[in-house]
């Protein structure tokens, strides 16, 4: 399973370690750039033009040799005024996409109504033609202080009515300085596109079947693709499911002959599997308005969240004939996001409850599941976890979502004294996502940074040893947003490694 090993530690970890500070995912060190926008009425949004910024201090000659092509992901900061008369500082991230072979570039994943790339130019602007209506947004580059990297200035406008700007520093999405496209001896040994489109999700791996599922994306409807895996290095398309108006799958899971969907309309969409390379819809387990957005089953239930706020428990001692045991609801104070995704560790459920934070609840007693703690910081995002034993400790590997998001490590053997003892983080414009923990290996799906492998033996100290880059600019189907490349990663014990990749499908890895 993917729960972990009894204990899984083999470096030598006597279980010590001293408590690290929580700084939150990005630490504010001031504006990015030597450049302001210099108007903050009507008239600064008519035209979007260079001149309503002031660069006065920046760098045309390293901007002239900026890549007038590459997909960015970009952290920005704005100061905002607040109605007291002070100020407030506001992080977020934006993207934008150049191409100079017909298709259009974009900010925002909206065209570019401008662009001024080359000889000390970098300016790119954009009106959204949707809600909200008249939305625009202009960026103006000023320096290039290392390859694949600008800063400058931007501005956002609503309804012609300027609406805040700030800095910004823009990351090309290319693999990272000095890496190759893998190490550790990670071998990519199949790559298997899906059939309905959509962007791909997740994967599910049984009965030498992978169950890849797929979410709406652009207009285009997602689905399930089942391919044969009985020979991972030439996986065989089987069948293709997609059902107009209930096209956002985003997670799936399996138990014994049946196939378990997260669907944002239908709730839990239960298939039979008997024929592995056939499924055969058996029914639905409605959810509420909003569907269900993962799932997870451990020993003989499942678990599902559901979009409403709720984790929804079955009985699945008969699989394809689930029975509602009850559902946990968190208190108000914990409860702010709703459950985004699960993970159960002997009699522990911990729910990743997006803003939130990290919460751990007992459910030894179904009929009295009680909260026994949680952990959270000022711009929390939590989203998927795994857990484990380690020296004797209850370990727990946290990931958020959004930029700057990254691995921590959690003591949490007392939940009311929650501690975090590690950190792995990446570039800080991208994204960690999925985990797998198995044995003392933790296999992380971290979208643009792909397939991260680390050796926690020592959970105060991971240490990736493998890596393969699966994101590619140039692979049709990719945006400039934040959530492309690897979105899912199952290890199912057959010496081999799948993954989900927004854009390229199925790819299956012989595991080191």
């Amino acid at each position: 399973m993917d729960s972990g090993t009894a204990d899984a530690g083999t470096e030598p970890w006597d279980g010590t370690a001293i408590p690290l500070e929580e700084h939150g995912n990005r630490v504010d060190e001031g504006p990015y750039a030597p450049c302001a926008h210099v108007g903050n009425g009507a008239q600064a949004c008519e035209t979007l033009e260079p001149s309503g910024f002031d660069l006065s201090a920046c760098d045309p000659a390293a901007l002239a040799q900026v890549p007038s092509v590459g997909i960015y992901r970009a952290l920005t900061r704005e100061v905002r005024g607040l109605t007291d008369g002070g100020t407030e500082v506001s992080l977020a991230s934006i993207g934008f996409g150049l191409w100079d072979n017909g298709e259009a570039s974009t900010l925002s994943n909206q065209p570019l109504v401008t662009q001024q790339t080359g000889d000390g130019q970098f300016f790119l602007a954009m009106r959204r033609a949707t809600p909200p209506l008249g939305a625009s947004m202009a960026l103006a580059g000023c320096q290039a202080p290392k390859p694949g990297v600008i800063t400058g200035c931007y501005v956002r406008c609503n309804q012609g009515a300027f609406s805040r700007s700030g800095t910004f520093e823009a990351h090309r999405m290319t693999w990272p300085e000095g890496e190759s496209e893998s190490s550790g001896g990670l071998t990519l040994r199949a790559e298997a596109p899906v059939s309905v489109g959509g962007m791909v999700a997740d994967v599910y791996v049984t009965k030498a079947h992978a169950y890849v599922v797929s979410i709406s994306q652009f207009g285009v409807g997602g689905g399930l693709t089942v391919f044969d895996v009985s020979d991972p290095a030439h996986p065989v398309f089987k069948t293709s499911i997609h059902i107009p108006g209930d096209s956002y799958w985003n997670g799936v899971w399996a138990q014994g002959d049946a196939l378990y969907i997260a669907s944002s309309v239908s709730g839990v969409i239960v298939y039979d599997i008997t024929e592995p390379g056939a499924p055969a819809f058996i029914r639905s387990l409605p959810s509420g308005l909003f569907g269900v957005h993962t799932v997870l089953v451990h020993g003989e239930r499942l678990y599902t969240t559901n979009n409403e706020g709720r984790t929804d428990v079955f009985d699945v001692r008969v699989p394809l004939e689930p029975v509602q045991l009850t559902s946990i609801a968190l208190a108000e104070e914990y409860s702010f996001g709703g459950p985004h995704d699960l993970f159960v560790h002997e009699d522990r459920l911990y729910i990743s409850n997006a803003q939130g934070g990290y919460s751990i609840m007992d459910i030894s007693d179904l009929e009295d599941v009680r909260h026994l703690g949680q952990y959270s910081y000022p711009d929390v995002y939590s989203h998927h976890s795994a857990v484990g034993t380690f020296a004797g400790r209850t370990i727990a590997f946290e990931g958020g979502e959004f930029e700057s998001s990254h691995l921590r490590v959690l003591d949490v053997t007392d939940p009311a004294n929650i501690v975090k003892i590690g950190e792995h983080r990446k570039r800080p414009a991208t994204s960690i996502h999925n985990l797998i923990l198995q044995g003392d290996r933790l296999y992380i799906a971290w979208y643009h940074e792909g397939l991260r492998v680390l050796d926690v033996s020592n959970p105060t100290r991971p240490r990736e040893v493998a890596h393969f880059n699966t994101y590619r600019e140039t692979d049709p189907g990719r945006t400039d947003g934040l959530f492309q490349g690897a979105f899912g990663v199952r290890v199912p014990g057959d010496g081999f490694i799948y993954v989900a990749e927004s854009a390229r499908g199925l790819l299956i890895f012989e595991q080191p």
